[in-house]
């Protein structure tokens, strides 16, 4: 209990929120970009376990427990992504007109660029009928547009919907009290609770869509990325924690799939108490560890945090192309070869990128 106990003090601290500055200090931009990078591999990891991951019946138990492991080791990418998003977005006093300006502009036009990418990459794989006609292929492009062109993309229509929320969730969390915003947390985790398969008949009939979802992420992010941390650094309370939720989530998933004999990734979704204190333990850890990286690296980490969206966008593509050449999780034992993968994956990802935020005019639009 004893990593439970720190974390939760950690939550529970008091502060102020309510005097945050506009600007934050370069060590605070320094774990978020550390952290930034560390989700964008683990989204990368995610992709190139999940095939093994699903191949529960067939797959020997030995290979299919790594992908477990490498699943459960990622699944706080998503959230964190998120979660930086609150604390980065949410201190900030925008003009409205100009933060729908910018940071839709930012996010729409790589999506549609890439988006158009996967629909012509599946009409070549073959995964998309191409019928060689123009309003046919045409609505079946539209169609793609509306539903999401590859799995990953998904993330995307999330964070446009997120990003119409931020003007008016910042002014809440900017004036509100600290009780205010744990009361807020408080009431997104239990309505998550709920909303698990266990728990779910046990919800009374109140109304609970307005605590859903991806936006008590931006709460927390912002919260824990500004409350204060113990004189005694919390590292080792924080670490033993993760490891705590980690295994949980590990074994977790291959006792209930085990028993059920078809795969279970209800331990896995983003949107469950696991994964919250999984990815919140994950970013107090991020914010709480501080090292130094020598001037190549931290230049390096830099613009792999500035190129993540277009990585994020480019990467699937890439480990598609991978497992057609031979290097996935079945090139040799899994427990190296997804992370070989994956690495590889984000390598190539972030060349391609990099090379195309290059070219004159264009390349902002394409790379994000």
């Amino acid at each position: 209990m004893f990593p439970f106990i720190i974390f939760i003090k950690t939550l529970v601290l008091e502060n102020s929120l309510s005097n945050i500055a506009a600007s934050q200090k370069p060590a605070t931009i320094e774990w978020i970009s550390n952290l930034r990078v560390l989700a964008l591999f683990a989204v990368i990891v995610l992709h190139a376990a999940s095939p093994l991951l699903m191949n529960f019946k067939t797959a020997p138990l030995s290979d299919w427990f790594a992908a477990d492991l490498y699943n459960a080791l990622s699944r706080f990418a998503v959230p964190v992504f998120v979660m930086i998003s609150g604390a980065l977005q949410l201190r900030r006093d925008y003009e409205l007109g100009d933060f729908l300006k910018k940071r839709f502009t930012r996010v729409l036009w790589p999506f549609l660029i890439w988006s158009l990418v996967y629909i012509a990459y599946s009409w070549y794989d073959e995964e998309l009928p191409f019928y060689g006609d123009f309003w046919r292929d045409t609505l079946s492009a539209l169609h793609q547009l509306r539903n999401g062109a590859y799995y990953h993309l998904w993330y995307v229509y999330m964070l446009v919907g997120l990003y119409l929320v931020i003007p008016v969730i910042g002014k809440f969390v900017r004036n509100a009290g600290k009780n205010e915003i744990k009361y807020f947390l408080l009431v997104w985790f239990i309505v998550i609770a709920f909303s698990q398969p266990y728990l779910s008949d046990y919800w009374p009939q109140i109304e609970n869509k307005y605590f859903s979802g991806y936006i008590g992420y931006l709460v927390l992010g912002y919260y824990l990325a500004n409350i204060e941390l113990p004189a005694t650094s919390p590292k080792t309370g924080l670490l033993l924690f993760y490891l705590l939720c980690l295994a949980s989530i590990i074994l977790g998933t291959y006792l209930i799939t085990n028993r059920t004999k078809d795969i279970s990734t209800i331990l896995y979704e983003p949107l469950g108490p696991f994964v919250i204190f999984y990815a919140a333990g994950i970013f107090l850890l991020a914010r709480a560890t501080v090292f130094y990286l020598p001037p190549s690296l931290a230049k390096l980490r830099d613009l792999l945090s500035n190129l993540s969206l277009g990585i994020y966008l480019c990467h699937a593509l890439l480990l598609s192309r991978l497992d057609d050449w031979g290097l996935s999780s079945k090139f040799g034992n899994p427990y190296y070869s997804i992370p070989l993968t994956a690495l590889v994956c984000l390598v190539l990802s972030f060349v391609i990128v990099y090379l195309l935020s290059k070219l004159p005019l264009v390349g902002k639009y394409i790379a994000g």
